[in-house]
């Protein structure tokens, strides 16, 4: 394995996935029910041909 080549290609997966995860959140928060204050998220991590499976959950809070 080549770090700087690995470190490249996961910093750039890293950072569709948190423009693309953030562009997703904005659009379902404006959607949200009247008098919805908070989002129940999670966010799955798998790799194909591996057993990896992590998982990151948490609330983001729509200031209402």
């Amino acid at each position: 394995m080549n770090n700087d080549t690995f470190n490249m290609s996961m910093r750039k997966f890293l950072k569709q996935v948190g423009v693309t995860s953030q562009q997703k959140l904005e659009s379902t928060a404006t959607a949200m029910p009247e008098g919805s204050s908070t989002m129940q998220v999670k966010m799955v991590l798998t790799v194909d041909g591996t057993e990896l499976e992590h998982v990151v959950e948490g609330t983001i809070d729509l200031g209402d």
